[in-house]
């Protein structure tokens, strides 16, 4: 212990008190919005306002609840529908996504390079720019008011894809090809390799791909005309939206942001030591 300590240098010294005060500003806006939901409500107008909470409450998860009881929906049925269309879609994207990366990666087919070049080309195009030919599919197809239309929006994913393309032309394809002499079928090779070793693109894009569907409100406002198939994301927007110059209703809004915000936080902990691997360490264990 004390030969580590002895090669430690000033500058490593320095460095980790840098990253670590970094790292530390950093968490101050995680450390308000769960303080923030916890405030009675003194002490949410307070001036000069506290950053940490002194009295901490349930009331404002309570009176969230509540008020989400006296509608005509109940807040358990929002919550049910994000849970399920963000796991589903979630699935679906990877899913789909990885296969059409390790096609595009490792397979040679006309307009190869086409397919490629629209992908690319669609990174440019906000999703506001295809709301109109969403709806149009959607309405065609006659799935409003159903789980599949909140997920047949998503499942196209060109950042996805795009990601995948260039992690998977990164495997090795003597590694396919060695698979294949010893009687592997594409699906195996496709299940037992390149998913394996594409964990660290897949950790990235369900984190981006999470965060996207469960903040989600456009899908439900266009898509879905019945309250009941609605998610958690939209009704609380709505409910932001109403309480915007309501100074009784700003505990709910604090709890509601906090609801919003958590399940990201988690899935952003669970996967980002997976983020942080690369393609080197992923094939070698």
């Amino acid at each position: 212990m004390m030969r580590r300590l002895r090669k430690i240098t000033p500058f490593q010294v320095a460095l980790v008190t840098s990253f670590t005060a970094l790292a530390a500003f950093m968490s101050l806006p995680i450390i308000f919005i769960l303080n923030h939901a916890f405030k009675p409500q003194n002490e949410l107008f307070l001036f000069p306002p506290r950053f940490l909470v002194q009295n901490p409450t349930m009331r404002n998860l309570e009176s969230l609840l509540l008020h989400a009881s006296n509608a005509t929906v109940p807040f358990t049925r929002y919550l049910f529908n994000s849970i399920i269309v963000a796991g589903l879609t979630l699935a679906c994207v990877i899913l789909v996504s990885t296969m059409a990366g390790y096609v595009l990666a490792k397979h040679k087919f006309h307009f190869k390079q086409l397919v490629l070049a629209l992908i690319t080309l669609s990174l440019m195009f906000a999703p506001e720019t295809v709301g109109i030919p969403r709806y149009l599919i959607i309405s065609g197809l006659g799935i409003n008011n159903t789980y599949l239309g909140h997920i047949l929006p998503a499942l196209a994913s060109p950042v996805a894809v795009f990601m995948l393309v260039g992690f998977i032309s990164q495997i090795p394809g003597e590694v396919l090809e060695a698979a294949k002499i010893d009687g592997a079928s594409q699906v195996g090779i496709f299940t037992r390799m390149v998913l394996p070793l594409s964990m660290p693109a897949i950790a990235t894009i369900s984190i981006f791909t999470f965060q996207g569907v469960w903040g989600d409100v456009e899908t439900s406002t266009l898509f879905m005309q019945e309250e009941t198939m609605r998610t958690m994301a939209f009704y609380v927007n709505s409910l932001l939206s109403g309480l915007q110059n309501s100074v009784a209703g700003q505990n709910m809004a604090a709890a509601a942001a906090l609801l919003i915000f958590v399940p990201n936080l988690i899935i952003f902990l669970l996967f980002q030591r997976r983020v942080l691997e690369t393609m080197v360490h992923s094939g070698i264990k």
